[in-house]
């Protein structure tokens, strides 16, 4: 049974009784955190937005990012679930509609299968989320945990990457355009798409969350929040790269690109 959420998290042991950080500092840490730690700086999104990259290898990386980009409404719909305040749900209820669309189901999921779909994956197989890397769902399943069993500040907080995000859709558009035959505006869709309705996402988040993080403790968990989101997103590029780059090694059942040399888990030495 999913359960209202309690608005604060709970008293620490050792309360930190310092002096709450100012806007301007609160914003400041936020983007320290977003410059240190958001996963546009990981080597995976590096080799992807220079074309170091195999079709192959794109493919993975394609196939493993949809199980983010389909489970984005689930997180949403499990703290709307959680909210008791009626105007901040149908706030956040456009957020369900940007990637799942209204009646018609023209939103940002399907816009993402098109790359999908220029990558020559077939969507049948995509979509049954069959193939995955271990972690990568367990990264992303982690989060939904976390949007369920946190604060709702925390929950929220959490969904403060999009501060980040415009830029790196810029990068991964202008990158992926000039390597990659295939990178056309069909292909690339939801990538430009999400660069405006991020920062309306981040307009509402960024000052809801500044507004109801009183003191300290309260800011401090929500950069522990945005901490924890980045560490998600990078978790799932760490297992690309192990699996799909150095040392090659894909898990039993995940996908394997077609002319991969899959390097065998145990070696006669």
């Amino acid at each position: 049974m999913i359960m209202p959420a309690p608005f604060y998290p709970g008293q620490q042991k050792d309360q930190n009784n310092s002096i709450p950080m100012s806007r301007k500092q609160f914003i400041s840490a936020l983007t320290k955190l977003g410059q240190e730690m958001y996963h546009s700086l990981h080597p995976f999104h590096k080799l992807l937005h220079t074309g170091k990259l195999s079709h192959g290898q794109v493919q993975a990386w394609a196939l493993n990012r949809y199980y983010y980009q389909c489970s984005i409404p689930r997180k949403d719909l499990t703290l709307m679930a959680r909210i008791d305040d009626v105007e901040l749900r149908l706030e956040w209820r456009s957020r369900v509609i940007d990637h799942e669309g209204d009646i018609d189901g023209k939103g940002g999921i399907k816009r993402y299968l098109q790359l999908c779909e220029r990558l020559d994956l077939n969507l049948n197989y995509v979509k049954s989320c069959k193939g995955l890397l271990p972690a990568s769902k367990f990264a992303v399943d982690n989060y939904i945990s976390f949007v369920r069993e946190k604060s709702l500040l925390e929950a929220i907080a959490s969904s403060l990457t999009e501060i980040y995000a415009p830029s790196i859709h810029k990068e991964r558009i202008d990158g992926l355009s000039k390597h990659y035959k295939w990178a056309d505006d069909y292909a690339l869709a939801y990538f430009k798409k999400r660069i405006n309705q991020a920062r309306k996402d981040v307009e509402f988040g960024r000052e809801w969350v500044i507004k109801n993080a009183k003191t300290r403790d309260d800011q401090e968990a929500v950069l522990a929040a945005v901490r924890f989101k980045t560490e998600v997103l990078w978790a799932q590029l760490d297992a690309l790269y192990y699996a799909y780059v150095d040392p090659g090694f894909i898990p039993p059942g995940a996908y394997v690109p077609k002319g991969f040399k899959e390097k065998a888990w145990h070696k006669n030495d």
